[in-house]
């Protein structure tokens, strides 16, 4: 089990009921995923985040009832950013399972061996994990048509004509390369020293600086003009297909040489090589973590991947990541430095979060001024006061964390940070809840919060409002020219001319931005309320359940809790959300059929199960229960714990039990094994 005191943990309950954890897990994790890939603004370091997220899954797996709607079985939501047309992927691109330790990628082979219910051994294919951003270029007749960001997996942005400046990025194949339809899947990124350089250049004209190499490849790759990308010396190198069979190779070392014959670099350092065991795949990870500094690039961990590419598609994949493969993270690296200030920042759901500003210090070759100190246990715990010396570390060479503070360098007569009663900046006095670990400023019209909100309604995955970030937002408040998000549909060229600082171009750029979004996807309006626990998958639920707005704020709990997806912590937030008399007057502002008219996407089809139910019972005799279940889902349908009147479909292998008896009661479709495969088939 990997040591968890750097979690966020809840004091008064040393042995907390799993309801209850698994509550306040889900709200932690979701809460983090807003700010790291939302707000650009994480409050934690990787690894504490992968604990946390560790910790919930091991909660699911005793207690499979507490697993409907949760963030584990969710891919990572896209950053927000600049505006790029979008990319639906036709298979989606799956973030990779972490391993934080080394029994943990010994658990990894013991995961994959139960599964497929076999002993034999394995050979793996390792890669250095690069700090890079996934793109995938798609090529028709040898020629490359279209390339794009892999987004939240299953829907990126068109970065073709950036693309198109990076060397390493073949516009035409090479001869005998398929001329069949090809999507590559690789890693854009960019070289310390280039990194480096660039930095030096932005600091020198006075603009902000990239906080590491993937922030400044994400950056450069995703320019709206092609110039300034090809002017930062971006590399890539490919490591796989959407569908590996078009390689014609039965290994993954195999589909790599496919690849490099087609014209595509592909990683060559000594630690990409096939391993006949896992023993020889660690020595490897040993070894790169000893070398990493010395590498042109960064990289934090390494990839290890079955070789067999048969079994990759006996394993599949979760909703989130692919059963063959794991990401294998190497331990952070640390910096001493000393702490200037600690703020407390409050977030748009109120959140009051302590923040330590320090003399800037280098840490694996990052500046790094700020970071997070997560909570007021947090805090306490870790006793961090204003003057002390402490130990930074970029845990996942990513995201800075204060580790510990040197008691032999703190100065005399230090006196211990006080964390605030009441919200900083609108004075109400602050709330903890008892299962949660965060304290709240319950003011809904705190300054603060209606400045997030605002930043948050325009995010890419809420309304993608082009041309309203932070700074435009505040200058919109505190020019009282809005007041609530609502009122941004009311602006006009004039009120914007009215503002210092902005210009034509911007006023034109906002108001065009604003105007489109008066027609987006219905999904797109409910994340974009700052609803607690309501996210971009949540709010897709509900709009495919409810026809608008004002029939969401109309639900009961019974109503929300009825589509199976949406647990009672969820819809008591929702509930909780459309009964503040505020909401009240902002929803009946917003939907006025003169200011917004939210539409309603067609349902997703997904895979040819798409929709359907299906239980399981007794013994397969050609997969394991984990595999049938991987199958069915790869094929869009849901597996259910128990027969009821909303089954579908009952699999009935040798000896089944209790299901099939009430599969007949109910009058449910029964499948036996044959009948089941020729489904899936």
């Amino acid at each position: 089990m990997t040591d968890n005191t750097n979690a966020p943990e809840t004091p008064s309950d040393p042995e907390p009921d799993p309801i209850k954890r698994a509550s306040f897990l889900r709200g932690e994790i979701r809460r983090h995923n807003a700010l790291y890939f939302q707000q650009d603004r994480p409050e934690i370091p990787d690894d504490v985040y992968d604990r946390l997220v560790r910790e919930l899954e091991e909660i699911e797996a005793a207690h499979p009832e507490l697993a409907a709607g949760s963030p584990t079985s969710e891919v990572a939501p896209p950053p927000g950013g600049r505006s790029l047309n979008e990319v639906i992927h036709d298979s989606p691109m799956l973030s990779l399972d972490k391993a934080l330790s080394v029994q943990e990628i010994l658990d990894f082979e013991d995961r994959i061996k139960r599964f497929l219910g076999s002993s034999e051994p394995l050979s793996f294919y390792t890669m250095p994990k690069f700090d890079g951003l996934a793109v995938e270029l798609s090529y028709v007749d040898g020629t490359l048509k279209l390339a794009s960001t892999r987004g939240d997996g299953r829907r990126g942005e068109d970065i073709t004509p950036n693309a198109k400046t990076i060397d390493g990025i073949p516009k035409t194949l090479n001869p005998g390369a398929p001329k069949a339809d090809l999507f590559v899947r690789g890693e854009v990124y960019m070289e310390k020293e280039e990194f480096s350089r660039l930095n030096e250049e932005r600091e020198a004209a006075g603009q902000s600086i990239f906080a590491n190499p993937r922030n400044a490849a994400a950056g450069s790759l995703r320019q709206l003009d092609a110039n300034v990308t090809q002017k930062r010396k971006l590399r890539f190198f490919s490591y796989g297909l959407s569908e590996p069979a078009a390689s014609g190779a039965a290994t993954y070392g195999g589909l790599m040489k496919a690849l490099s014959k087609w014209g595509f670099p592909v990683e060559s350092s000594k630690a990409s090589r096939v391993n006949e065991n896992l023993a020889e795949a660690l020595a490897v990870f040993r070894e790169l973590e000893t070398d990493r500094d010395s590498l042109p690039f960064e990289v934090d961990g390494l990839v290890i991947t079955v070789e067999d590419l048969s079994l990759w598609s006996r394993l599949g994949a979760t909703s989130r990541a692919p059963r063959y493969a794991v990401a294998a993270k190497f331990k952070p690296r640390a910096a001493r430095t000393k702490v200037l200030a600690i703020e407390i920042q409050v977030g748009r759901t109120g959140a009051l979060t302590p923040v330590a500003f320090m003399e800037p210090v280098m840490v694996s070759g990052v500046r790094v001024a700020q970071a997070t100190l997560h909570n007021e246990d947090e805090l306490k715990r870790k006793d961090v006061r204003v003057g002390d010396f402490v130990i930074l570390q970029r845990a996942g060479d990513v995201i800075p964390e204060i580790v510990e503070v040197d008691l032999e360098k703190r100065p005399t007569g230090l006196l211990p940070f006080e964390f605030p009663k009441n919200c900083p900046v609108c004075g109400t006095a602050a709330v903890r809840k008892k299962d949660e670990a965060v304290s709240r400023c319950p003011n809904r019209s705190c300054p603060a919060q209606i400045e997030a909100r605002l930043i948050h309604f325009a995010h890419k995955n809420a309304l993608d409002i082009d041309g309203l970030g932070q700074k435009v937002a505040a200058l919109l408040l505190a020019n009282g020219l809005v007041k609530q998000p609502s009122d941004l549909f009311r602006l006009t060229p004039d009120d914007l001319a009215k503002l210092p600082r902005f210009g034509d171009k911007s006023a034109a750029k906002l108001i065009e931005g604003i105007d489109k979004a008066r027609t987006k996807s219905l999904w797109r309006f409910i994340n974009a309320l700052s609803i607690r626990h309501v996210g971009e998958r949540v709010s897709q639920i509900l709009a495919s359940r409810f026809d608008s707005l004002a029939a969401l704020s109309e639900a009961t709990k019974d109503q929300l809790q009825a589509l199976g997806d949406i647990g009672p912590e969820v819809a008591k937030s929702v509930l909780d959300f459309f009964q503040s008399p505020l909401t009240h007057s902002f929803l009946r502002d917003l939907m006025d059929e003169s200011l917004v008219r939210p539409t309603k996407d067609e349902p997703d089809a997904g895979g040819a199960l798409s929709g359907k139910r299906f239980v399981l019972t007794g013994t397969l005799s050609t997969m394991t229960r984990a595999e049938a279940k991987s199958r069915i889902a790869a094929k869009g349908g849901r597996v259910l714990s128990s027969v009821s009147k909303d089954t579908d479909y009952v699999i009935a292998g040798e000896a089944a039990g209790s299901k099939f008896a009430n599969a007949k009661s109910l009058n449910i479709a029964i499948l036996d094994e044959e009948a089941f495969i020729k489904m899936l088939d």
